[in-house]
């Protein structure tokens, strides 16, 4: 028997607290809660799913992430309801100009579906459609 129960939050280092949290709230629609501007973090929520974003100290240099170099965060995956959500979500991002690694395509053999975009601040964050 496990003695966890599923993620509470996951905790983000953001290179631009403001962009990061406009593209959850803004352009995904998730709600924010808890901004602290003495540390600097904030907390967003699509309902279900609650990240922390913690804006890095501009002090220091920033070093991107690279999935195949550093440990942590790979990507984070987010489930989207229908395949026209997917499709409506992937027209959003490129009408604000998000990167997008791969339009949605089938995952495997199908007919699930995912796209791959990254947020402003180049965290990698992939849209599930389950094709249910």
């Amino acid at each position: 028997m496990s003695n966890t129960q599923g993620i509470n939050h996951l905790g983000l280092a953001v290179k631009d607290l403001t962009a990061t949290r406009d593209f959850f709230v803004e352009l995904l629609g998730w709600t924010e809660s808890g901004y602290d501007p003495d540390y600097p973090r904030t907390a967003v929520s699509d309902g279900v799913v609650r990240l922390t974003l913690w804006q890095v100290d501009d002090r220091y240099p920033v070093h991107e992430f690279d999935r195949r170099q550093n440990i942590g965060l790979h990507h984070l995956a987010l489930t989207v309801e229908t395949e026209a959500d997917l499709d409506e979500l992937h027209q959003r991002l490129l009408d604000n100009d998000i990167t997008i690694e791969f339009a949605p395509e089938l995952l495997s053999d199908g007919p699930r579906k995912h796209m791959m975009c990254y947020e402003p601040g180049g965290i990698r964050i992939e849209f599930i459609w389950a094709g249910l």
